[in-house]
């Protein structure tokens, strides 16, 4: 059996932006669900990992060899409030892998205890928040969109405390990095130099192309730009709300993190908002691409002593970099939304508008609306489909004149996303009834979002009594 031979590259930066933490152990851990899949792809032996040693590692109890923990710290504009007081409050990072492929993926665990940066809190996550985590990143990574995968979670046999008592759990979490826009904000706060050390590691790991260029932090801010307008692009296409899209929820990797309060898009409406915290919708649906520019924005002005000592020519130089931002998205939008409904880019741009003003008004579901449509230019007619009410009749007429690729379109529209009302149910049966069959049976079932064969129980939206309309952060 081939042990994990786990690194900690971030080590090598300056010790006061991470502080060393072993997670703190559990009374009685039991596996939930190992992702055999994603081990193998990372390099891990899933017969080790599905082992009473790989289970003591997943829930925190053993530190796997050559494992350094540490939690790491950063800061974020959190509801545009600048904090710059953040870091993992309850996730350590156990280290690197890297696969045969080369690749290489931080692995940390979430809830697994506090650190220095807990902040008065428990460090410890609820059985619920780790379920959904789960879900929610496979059925993206399903889907296509960048992120965070879930290797395992395991229940602890512990309580968690919030408004009462609930079983808790630990996910273990892979991604590229976890280095956020947050970091770099961070780093900036500890002088010019810690900054440069940060973005070069960064550049080492994400983005070593950019070494290529006349400005290498101009280019490395451009990387990223465009890796995050192509990321909201994506979720706008599936109708996904993050929810809390704070600069320490801002991947540089531009991977998506954090599933607390996300949600998909049932019927559609462009001011949505689930997130119980998101008071003011500053995160709502039609948001997202202004906050991203947004984010994209503080992190300019983070980088501005790496990008030159003189500010305001560094001012001159970013602000040539982020005023591209709009076009990096539409761009990525509009190819988007052309797919989605199997025309050219010139064309896609207007209908697609068009159509979500139509939808808007006519509360049609986001997920059945363009999966109808696709069976529509296909021919095919499945028992799940939207009957379009007769508003929608002469922007038919005109879509179908352009004589749509129903091959691209199913490559894109998915028949299946986690619904909110799913997930919730899928919460309750784990804690009320501790029944964890549902949450297998979602897991696997959202493992093929583009099926031609869909489940009625998941590709439909919630009846009125089943409708979530509020979401909530794991903490």
């Amino acid at each position: 059996m081939n042990l994990p031979q786990f690194e900690n590259t971030y080590t090598q930066l300056p010790s006061d932006t991470y502080s060393a933490f072993a997670p703190d152990p559990v009374s009685d851990p039991s596996v939930i669900r190992v992702n055999d899949k994603l081990a193998q792809h990372i390099g891990i032996d899933p017969d080790w990992l599905s082992s009473n040693e790989g289970l003591l590692v997943l829930a925190g109890n053993e530190t796997p060899v050559g494992s350094t923990p540490i939690a790491t710290a950063y800061g974020g504009h959190q509801f545009g409030q600048w904090n710059p007081g953040l870091g993992d409050g309850r996730a350590v990072l156990l280290g690197e892998l890297v696969n045969p492929a080369g690749e290489r993926f931080d692995i940390q665990l979430k809830g697994s205890g506090p650190t220095r940066y807990s902040r008065g809190g428990d460090g410890r996550a609820p059985i619920g928040p780790v379920l959904r985590e789960y879900i929610v990143a496979e059925a993206m990574a399903a889907l296509g969109v960048p992120t965070t995968r879930a290797l395992a979670a395991v229940a602890t046999g512990d309580p968690v405390y919030r408004e009462s008592s609930m079983p808790g759990g630990v996910l273990t979490r892979v991604a590229q990095s976890h280095m956020r826009v947050g970091t770099v904000q961070f780093f900036s706060m500890a002088g010019p130099e810690p900054l440069r050390q940060l973005l070069d590691y960064v550049i080492e790991r994400h983005y070593p192309n950019a070494l290529e260029e006349e400005h290498p932090y101009l280019a490395l801010l451009a990387e990223i730009q465009k890796r995050q307008a192509n990321l909201v692009a994506q979720w706008q296409s599936l109708g996904f709300i993050h929810g809390v899209m704070n600069t320490d929820n801002m991947l540089l990797c531009g991977e998506t993190v954090d599933y607390g309060p996300c949600a998909f898009l049932d019927a559609f409406d462009p001011a949505k908002v689930y997130s119980s915290i998101d008071q003011g919708g500053r995160y709502a649906y039609q948001n997202q691409p202004t906050i991203a520019h947004w984010n994209i924005c503080r992190l300019a002005e983070a980088m501005l002593p790496a990008i030159d000592s003189n500010q305001d020519r560094a001012i001159e130089l970013a602000t040539g970099v982020i005023e591209n931002f709009s076009e990096d998205f539409d761009s990525a939008w509009n190819t988007r939304f052309a797919m989605k409904l199997g025309v050219d880019q010139e064309r896609g741009a207007d209908i697609a508008k068009e159509l979500l003003q139509l939808m808007a008004e006519a509360s049609l579901d986001f997920t059945l609306t363009f999966r109808t449509l696709t069976e529509r230019a296909s021919g095919q007619r499945s028992a799940f489909h939207l009957d379009f009410p007769p508003a929608l009749g002469d922007w038919l007429e005109r879509w179908e004149a352009m004589t749509p690729d129903d091959a691209v379109m199913k490559q894109v529209n998915p028949s299946l996303i986690p619904r909110n009302h799913r997930i919730e149910a899928v919460i309750q049966a784990a804690i009320v009834d501790d029944n964890l069959e549902p949450f297998h049976e979602m897991v696997d079932v959202l493992s093929d979002p583009y099926t031609d064969e869909p489940s009625e129980a998941y590709s439909m939206p919630p009846l009125p009594q089943e409708e979530v309309r509020q979401t909530f952060c794991g903490t």
